[in-house]
């Protein structure tokens, strides 16, 4: 097959392959992890935008808007997020002299990738924010200046730009949202209210750079990583009518039991926002939002779509089962396994993909990710059936505090393992999925890939 000659993401396949415990394993780890190479070029952020965006006859199109570009002195580009590089190529590609200027931040790593001719890329952190984000913000909008009717501002707009788009409101710090944002990672809280915190702590996110833009025409060009593709919740929403308020906020803290740690500065932001002394982000109906279009040019539903399309190439029957599936990790990962399990008892090869994003709730001191404890949890559903195979993947190649994607187990996972004198539940109580796949050499490594549209699970039973 030719995804296995132009292999790009998974840099361990052979070796992944080769820990399957007979012919049958090995054959189904190889169509997960094809399957998953085939997912995330399906996401590839430059050909996304390319696919969506065209300049013909003078106009901007983008998936059927149409932007007259000869009505505008100035074009901007802005914008950050873990798949701003790529976008921001693509985009210059597409407009090349057209582009005025532009200033997208980008993770610190890919700064080696140099600046485009028009296109500045700024260093950014993830998943904390940190200053050097902050630098970036403050110099796009220098950049911008004073809005008007007659600039179009382009920005780009995807996953991880929450973090890497960092901009404190006013008596707010920037350590403050550090402080408030690993609370609630490590509470578990869902990406969703971590982002409704976020967004009453920020000068630009809950809508408040469209804005800050107003009254320039704005195009959004978004890869979403947010179950649902909620505008509103990707990357914060900087550009998108905000419905939750200051009191949404204080009742997510206390909800995990943070309001009392929170920094003071933040509850008494909060409060004020409350008791109306702080404008509330914009919502539904604000003028600012009517010179603003949102173009969402990827999503889990493409990675889903074509890695179920690979494997019916392949013989497989193939079901996407969901791209907005949630909750605790290894809780949904039974799930799959009892999925897989079931569909296997039956006629074979079938297989299964599904996507969105689970949550864990940090009580042990190991090491790990989301899509690490998911897979660990499948395993003990699938234990002892021959010819499964199941992979669960952060799209963006990073899965939580870790060096792997995420990892690949099969019906003898649990066997393996034992015969190491690693217990399955001991890890998932310590929260050491990382370790329990790094010993049995399980673990999916590909490294940043650029991109990111939630996690991606596939399965297969031949």
């Amino acid at each position: 097959m030719a995804v296995r000659e132009n292999r790009m993401y998974i840099k361990n396949t052979s070796a992944l392959v080769q820990n399957g415990r007979s012919d049958a394993e090995r054959r189904a780890r190889r169509l997960c992890l094809d399957a998953v190479e085939v997912a995330l070029s399906a996401v590839e952020p430059s050909g996304l935008v390319k696919s969506k965006v065209r300049v013909k006859e003078g106009k901007l199109i983008a998936d059927g808007n149409e932007i007259d570009l000869t009505k505008f002195r100035k074009v901007f580009v802005i914008g950050g997020g873990k798949a701003a590089l790529q976008m921001s190529e693509a985009l210059e590609s597409i407009l090349g002299d057209r582009i005025d200027g532009g200033v997208v931040n980008v993770l610190e790593s890919q700064l080696a990738r140099g600046n485009g001719r028009r296109i500045e890329l700024h260093g950014a952190t993830h998943p904390l924010p940190s200053t050097m984000g902050e630098e970036g913000v403050m110099k796009m909008l220098e950049m911008v200046g004073k809005p008007d009717r007659e600039t179009l501002v382009v920005c780009l707009v995807s996953g991880g730009g929450s973090a890497m788009l960092p901009l404190p409101g006013e008596g707010v710090s920037l350590s403050d949202k550090v402080q408030v944002t690993q609370g609630l990672l490590r509470a578990g809280a869902t990406i969703q209210e971590l982002n409704v915190v976020r967004k009453h702590l920020s000068a630009i996110k809950g809508g408040r750079l469209a804005q800050k833009l107003y009254p320039s025409v704005v195009l959004s060009l978004v890869i979403s990583d947010v179950v649902g593709n909620k505008l509103d919740s990707i990357a914060s929403g900087p550009l998108y009518p905000d419905p939750s308020t200051f009191k949404d906020a204080e009742r997510i803290l206390r909800k995990y039991r943070l309001w009392t740690a929170t920094p003071r500065r933040v509850e008494r932001t909060i409060q004020d926002g409350t008791n109306g002394k702080i404008p509330e982000t914009p919502k539904p109906g604000s003028k600012y939002f009517q010179r603003v279009i949102n173009v969402i040019v990827g999503s889990n539903e493409d990675a889903c779509n074509a890695a179920s399309r690979y494997f019916s190439r392949v013989g497989c029957r193939s079901t996407v089962l969901t791209t907005s599936y949630e909750g605790e990790a290894r809780s949904a990962g039974i799930f799959m396994g009892s999925v897989v399990q079931h569909g296997g008892a039956g006629r074979r090869p079938i297989s299964y993909v599904a996507g969105g994003e689970t949550t864990v709730a940090v009580k042990g001191s190991g090491k790990g990710g989301r899509n690490q404890e998911f897979a660990l949890g499948a395993s003990m559903k699938i234990a002892g059936n021959g010819g499964i195979a199941l992979i669960s993947l952060g799209t963006d190649g990073l899965d939580g505090p870790t060096n792997a994607a995420g990892g690949v187990v099969d019906g003898f996972t649990v066997p393996r393992a034992t015969a190491k004198g690693l217990l399955i539940e001991d890890s998932l109580l310590r929260n050491d999925s990382h370790g329990f796949l790094e010993e049995l050499g399980d673990l999916v490594i590909t490294g940043p890939t650029g991109t990111n549209v939630n996690d991606i699970v596939v399965a297969v039973a031949v």
